[in-house]
């Protein structure tokens, strides 16, 4: 029988949050197997046939299954019933160009799509509501996450200190390569520079290593997504006893989950996501 594999997180017993691996389902190519993303390039009847898989697995109906276009930017939107009131197509128009999805509506599964990207799932364990985050390096440039929280305590009022979150797989500090835009971009923003980035020599195979006949080689700079979303959250007053962040690199593990910076942008997503019980 083909089901998903999916990797679950000990977020909450009121809550099911989980990420998609890309086992179990009917994609092909570099979509193969499970992919639910339908704006990657996939085929409509493998995305249609996987998340009719992931939506019986986890018990809901395939409307309740939320996941937003998403353009690296820091839009939010909140899952309601006024939201849920709406049609498929004004649904899917309200989804255009946001990266973070919140609800506080059981039954509900929210999510998001990345392939190196970090995603992040909060839930507020007091007023039961959850937040499901993409941030890529701009969005977490932008402080995404930092926004998230803010815009959890506004709308539910909820606590910093009530919130869990879970950083999910994505690329990690020593396969995420950048260029010296990018780690300006961070140092612009105020990020602490030595907690999150680090010089790498490269060769010229574009492999890492230190030295060549006792010479220096050339260096590039890497940015360690998942420790800057972390310093977000604790920045926001999370405990960072309540923070837990995957072990997974997508680029390294690019087996098990899907990894643009392997297989190129028209390949399948890893959809990170969490559902209220």
């Amino acid at each position: 029988m083909v089901q998903p594999e999916l990797h679950f997180y000990p977020l909450d017993e009121h809550v099911t949050a989980f990420s998609t691996t890309r086992h179990g389902g009917y994609s092909e190519g570099n979509y193969g197997t499970f992919n639910i993303n339908r704006y990657c390039g996939d085929s409509e009847e493998a995305i249609r046939k996987n998340r009719d898989l992931l939506c019986r697995l986890l018990g809901i109906d395939d409307c309740h299954l939320m996941m937003p276009h998403q353009v690296h930017q820091t839009e939010m939107v909140t899952i309601d019933q006024d939201f849920l009131g709406l049609s498929f197509e004004e649904q899917k128009e309200r989804l255009e160009g946001v990266d973070a999805l919140m609800t506080d509506v059981k039954g509900i599964c929210i999510g998001v799509s990345t392939a190196d990207c970090i995603p992040v799932l909060l839930y507020d364990r007091v007023h039961h509501c959850a937040c499901a985050i993409h941030a890529g390096w701009r969005g977490t440039v932008k402080r995404i996450v930092e926004k998230a929280v803010g815009e959890m305590m506004a709308v539910y009022d909820s606590h910093p200190t009530d919130i869990v979150a879970q950083i999910g797989p994505g690329i990690h500090l020593d396969s995420f390569e950048v260029g010296d835009e990018v780690y300006r971009a961070f140092e612009k923003e105020g990020f602490n520079m030595e907690l999150i980035s680090k010089r790498y020599p490269i060769d010229d195979s574009g492999s890492k290593s230190f030295t060549i006949h006792s010479s220096p080689l050339p260096s590039k700079w890497h940015i360690d997504l998942p420790a800057c979303n972390r310093q977000q959250l604790i920045s926001s007053g999370v405990p960072s006893s309540q923070i837990a962040v995957s072990d997974d690199c997508t680029f390294q593990q690019h087996d098990t989950y899907f990894s643009a910076r392997r297989l190129g942008i028209n390949s399948g997503r890893v959809f990170t996501g969490i559902l209220l019980r």
